[in-house]
Protein backbone atom coordinates (compact mmCIF):
# COMPACT_ATOMS: atom_id res chain seq x y z
CA UNK A 1 0.00 0.00 0.00
CA UNK A 2 1.21 3.38 -0.88
CA UNK A 3 1.76 6.16 1.22
CA UNK A 4 0.60 8.73 -1.06
CA UNK A 5 -1.59 9.00 -3.77
CA UNK A 6 -1.04 9.93 -7.22
CA UNK A 7 -1.38 13.58 -6.53
CA UNK A 8 0.85 13.84 -3.59
CA UNK A 9 -2.12 13.48 -1.10
CA UNK A 10 -2.69 10.79 1.68
CA UNK A 11 -3.41 7.19 0.75
CA UNK A 12 -7.47 7.16 1.94
CA UNK A 13 -7.60 3.76 3.43
CA UNK A 14 -4.33 4.21 5.56
CA UNK A 15 -5.66 7.63 6.72
CA UNK A 16 -9.03 5.56 7.43
CA UNK A 17 -7.36 2.89 9.21
CA UNK A 18 -4.80 5.10 11.14
CA UNK A 19 -7.73 6.85 12.21
CA UNK A 20 -9.24 3.74 13.37
CA UNK A 21 -6.32 2.35 15.55
CA UNK A 22 -6.18 6.22 17.28
CA UNK A 23 -9.86 5.43 18.05
CA UNK A 24 -9.40 1.85 19.89
CA UNK A 25 -6.40 3.61 21.57
CA UNK A 26 -8.56 6.08 22.73
CA UNK A 27 -11.34 4.20 24.05
CA UNK A 28 -8.69 1.90 26.14
CA UNK A 29 -6.48 4.78 27.38
CA UNK A 30 -9.92 6.85 28.37
CA UNK A 31 -11.07 3.61 30.10
CA UNK A 32 -7.94 2.55 31.94
CA UNK A 33 -7.33 6.41 32.58
CA UNK A 34 -10.57 7.53 33.21
CA UNK A 35 -12.12 4.76 34.86
CA UNK A 36 -14.86 5.57 31.75
CA UNK A 37 -15.08 4.73 28.66
CA UNK A 38 -14.61 7.96 26.45
CA UNK A 39 -14.64 8.07 22.73
CA UNK A 40 -13.76 10.70 19.84
CA UNK A 41 -15.38 13.45 18.25
CA UNK A 42 -14.93 17.50 18.83
CA UNK A 43 -17.99 19.11 18.81
CA UNK A 44 -18.44 19.35 22.78
CA UNK A 45 -15.30 21.02 22.88
CA UNK A 46 -16.29 23.64 21.06
CA UNK A 47 -19.44 23.97 23.49
CA UNK A 48 -16.46 24.26 26.38
CA UNK A 49 -14.20 26.59 24.96
CA UNK A 50 -16.80 29.03 24.63
CA UNK A 51 -18.25 28.19 28.61
CA UNK A 52 -14.41 28.80 28.97
CA UNK A 53 -14.27 32.29 27.19
CA UNK A 54 -18.00 33.24 28.66
CA UNK A 55 -16.64 32.37 31.70
CA UNK A 56 -14.06 35.20 31.81
CA UNK A 57 -16.40 37.80 31.23
CA UNK A 58 -19.84 36.14 33.20
CA UNK A 59 -19.04 33.36 35.58
CA UNK A 60 -22.77 33.30 37.34
CA UNK A 61 -24.25 32.48 33.92
CA UNK A 62 -21.62 29.69 33.12
CA UNK A 63 -22.09 28.52 36.51
CA UNK A 64 -26.01 28.75 36.45
CA UNK A 65 -26.62 27.43 32.73
CA UNK A 66 -27.27 24.11 33.01
CA UNK A 67 -26.21 23.10 29.47
CA UNK A 68 -22.27 24.57 30.34
CA UNK A 69 -23.27 22.45 33.41
CA UNK A 70 -23.83 19.09 31.92
CA UNK A 71 -20.98 19.68 29.31
CA UNK A 72 -18.37 20.57 32.40
CA UNK A 73 -16.21 23.34 31.02
CA UNK A 74 -13.12 22.34 31.23
CA UNK A 75 -9.71 21.48 29.44
CA UNK A 76 -9.83 17.85 28.77
CA UNK A 77 -8.01 15.62 26.46
CA UNK A 78 -10.80 15.74 24.08
CA UNK A 79 -9.99 19.77 23.86
CA UNK A 80 -6.03 18.76 23.54
CA UNK A 81 -7.41 16.27 20.34
CA UNK A 82 -9.11 19.22 18.77
CA UNK A 83 -5.80 21.70 18.72
CA UNK A 84 -4.19 18.50 17.46
CA UNK A 85 -6.84 18.24 14.66
CA UNK A 86 -5.17 21.70 13.69
CA UNK A 87 -1.33 20.93 14.29
CA UNK A 88 -1.82 17.09 12.69
CA UNK A 89 -3.67 18.66 9.79
CA UNK A 90 -0.43 21.38 9.05
CA UNK A 91 2.41 19.10 9.55
CA UNK A 92 0.65 16.51 7.33
CA UNK A 93 -0.31 19.46 4.04
CA UNK A 94 3.25 20.48 5.40
CA UNK A 95 4.72 17.05 4.34
CA UNK A 96 2.84 16.16 1.40
CA UNK A 97 3.34 19.84 0.21
CA UNK A 98 -0.28 20.56 -0.19
CA UNK A 99 -0.42 23.49 1.98
CA UNK A 100 -1.11 26.97 0.64
CA UNK A 101 -2.17 29.86 2.77
CA UNK A 102 -5.55 31.24 0.19
CA UNK A 103 -7.99 33.72 1.78
CA UNK A 104 -10.30 32.76 -1.46
CA UNK A 105 -10.05 29.25 -2.18
CA UNK A 106 -10.12 28.54 -6.19
CA UNK A 107 -13.39 26.95 -6.51
CA UNK A 108 -15.24 30.16 -4.15
CA UNK A 109 -13.46 32.57 -6.49
CA UNK A 110 -14.83 30.88 -9.54
CA UNK A 111 -18.38 30.88 -8.12
CA UNK A 112 -18.56 33.99 -5.74
CA UNK A 113 -15.84 36.34 -6.59
CA UNK A 114 -12.41 37.01 -4.73
CA UNK A 115 -13.74 39.21 -2.23
CA UNK A 116 -12.05 37.48 1.23
CA UNK A 117 -14.70 39.42 3.36
CA UNK A 118 -17.81 37.37 1.39
CA UNK A 119 -15.28 34.29 1.82
CA UNK A 120 -14.72 34.85 5.80
CA UNK A 121 -18.60 35.79 6.50
CA UNK A 122 -19.75 32.36 4.60
CA UNK A 123 -17.27 30.45 6.34
CA UNK A 124 -18.43 31.75 9.75
CA UNK A 125 -22.20 31.88 9.21
CA UNK A 126 -21.54 27.91 7.81
CA UNK A 127 -19.75 27.52 10.58
CA UNK A 128 -22.47 28.25 13.00
CA UNK A 129 -25.03 26.21 11.08
CA UNK A 130 -23.19 23.44 11.18
CA UNK A 131 -22.03 23.49 15.16
CA UNK A 132 -25.87 23.92 15.74
CA UNK A 133 -26.88 21.05 13.72
CA UNK A 134 -24.33 18.97 15.38
CA UNK A 135 -24.94 19.84 18.78
CA UNK A 136 -28.76 19.31 17.88
CA UNK A 137 -27.63 15.46 16.63
CA UNK A 138 -25.93 15.30 19.92
CA UNK A 139 -22.38 14.67 18.47
CA UNK A 140 -20.64 15.94 15.42
CA UNK A 141 -19.81 13.93 12.04
CA UNK A 142 -16.55 12.56 13.78
CA UNK A 143 -18.47 11.51 16.89
CA UNK A 144 -21.12 9.28 14.89
CA UNK A 145 -18.81 8.80 12.20
CA UNK A 146 -16.21 7.48 13.94
CA UNK A 147 -17.18 6.62 17.71
CA UNK A 148 -20.91 5.93 16.52
CA UNK A 149 -19.79 3.64 14.35
CA UNK A 150 -17.66 1.81 15.94
CA UNK A 151 -20.20 0.68 18.72
CA UNK A 152 -22.76 0.05 15.92
CA UNK A 153 -25.02 3.06 16.70
CA UNK A 154 -28.36 3.24 14.44
CA UNK A 155 -28.54 6.60 15.32
CA UNK A 156 -25.31 7.29 14.13
CA UNK A 157 -25.34 5.44 11.29
CA UNK A 158 -28.70 7.81 10.70
CA UNK A 159 -26.60 10.86 11.19
CA UNK A 160 -24.26 9.89 9.51
CA UNK A 161 -25.97 9.15 6.28
CA UNK A 162 -27.80 12.75 6.88
CA UNK A 163 -24.82 14.32 7.49
CA UNK A 164 -23.00 13.48 4.10
CA UNK A 165 -26.70 13.79 2.32
CA UNK A 166 -27.05 17.48 3.59
CA UNK A 167 -23.61 18.12 2.54
CA UNK A 168 -24.18 16.90 -0.59
CA UNK A 169 -27.13 18.71 -1.50
CA UNK A 170 -25.94 22.04 0.00
CA UNK A 171 -22.37 21.57 -2.18
CA UNK A 172 -24.57 21.27 -5.18
CA UNK A 173 -26.84 24.14 -4.58
CA UNK A 174 -23.90 26.12 -3.33
CA UNK A 175 -20.82 25.21 -6.24
CA UNK A 176 -23.97 23.88 -8.67
CA UNK A 177 -22.68 20.83 -10.67
CA UNK A 178 -18.40 20.68 -11.87
CA UNK A 179 -17.46 20.13 -14.98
Amino acid sequence: MKLKTVDGGWNPYLAGALIGLLSIVSVLATTSLLGKTSYLGASTTFVRAAGLLERSVAVNHVIDNEYFTKEKVRIDWQFMLVAGIFIGALISSKTDRSFKAEAVPPVWNERFGASAGKRAAGAFLGGIVAMMGARMADGCPSGHGLSGMMQLSMSSLVALILFFGSGMVAARLIYGRRR
